[in-house]
């Protein structure tokens, strides 16, 4: 299942990986990457409003969706930098060496990643729905830390957290789609089913992902924090009120990252490219003009 008009391509990023990628349009190219528990056809809408004057590839990210999901060899195999050279090389190859980008949930973290590690290479980046990796461990505490119960079954060292989920994979995936959507009719049955599908297929690699993040994600970040980094390009970042809900500035948590920085809240749930994509659309286009 792809988002209708677009080619699908298989393309090698890395030694024994390949990412699948749906690819439509024309013009200057925009890179659009998928979070949890989803693959690239969340973008399905805000992809194809794009797509009348912009190249638009939608990849699903290494170890998720139809993309190669090697064995976790060591910590590096799912860390965010490692998934970000994944996304450069996929933009290469198909001829573009410059390309703006947006991701959601754990694509967002992994376009964090390319931003500061390839700034020659992203000219807009764009960040829906989280908190920087090393702020996002930090404004989470107390009873209401529970909302992210996930983050903390995934840190769990190899073993436990993927005999857990593999057992009811369907319901432990499918709750995130239940409770984070205020739009139930945003994700509709074939979309869910094919959403679920993928997960079930993936949770080795998923797990992975989340239990980089709560290791050597935050070791990068602590460096690149320490060093003074921050972004070069114009950064657009679009998320539901959590500061609000946990108590903490959000807008000032980016500010830190991002000097040129375009803060914006939204009512909609946390699948925002679906249940709001002109909302999404009209903010990537607000980045793409900056």
């Amino acid at each position: 299942m792809t988002i209708p008009g677009f080619t699908r391509h298989r393309v090698p990023v890395a030694d024994g990986v390949a990412l699948n990628a749906a690819v439509g349009g024309t013009g200057s190219p925009v890179v659009l990457l998928h979070g949890f528990p989803q693959t690239h056809l969340m973008w399905r809408h805000v992809a194809a409003d794009l797509a009348a004057d912009h190249t638009v590839i939608c990849p699903d990210l290494r170890g998720y969706g139809d993309s190669d999901k090697p064995a976790a060899a060591g910590p590096d195999t799912y860390s965010k930098r490692t998934m970000a050279a994944d996304v450069t090389a996929l933009a290469r190859a198909l001829g573009h060496e410059r390309f703006a980008l947006a991701g959601h949930d754990r694509g967002a973290l992994v376009a964090f990643r390319a931003g500061l590690d390839h700034p020659g290479a992203v000219t807009h980046l764009a960040m829906l729905d989280v908190v920087p990796t090393l702020d996002m461990w930090d404004v989470l505490h107390g009873a209401g830390a529970a909302v992210a119960f996930h983050l903390y079954l995934m840190a769990q060292p190899p073993g436990l957290p993927e005999r857990m989920i593999a057992a009811e994979a369907d319901a432990f995936f499918g709750h995130f789609l239940d409770v984070w959507t205020r739009d139930p009719a945003a994700i509709p049955p074939a979309v869910r089913a094919e959403y679920l599908r993928a997960s079930a297929a993936a949770v080795p690699s998923i797990v992975a992902d989340y239990r980089a993040s709560a290791g050597v994600d935050i070791d990068h970040d602590r460096a690149d924090l320490a060093a003074g980094a921050a972004f070069t390009m114009p950064v657009t970042v679009v998320q539901q009120d959590w500061g609000a809900a946990l108590g903490y500035d959000a807008a000032a948590l980016w500010r830190a990252w991002a000097p040129d920085l375009d803060h914006r809240l939204t009512t909609a749930g946390h699948f925002m490219a679906e249940e709001a994509p002109a909302e999404i659309t009209g903010a990537l286009r607000s980045l793409l003009a900056r």
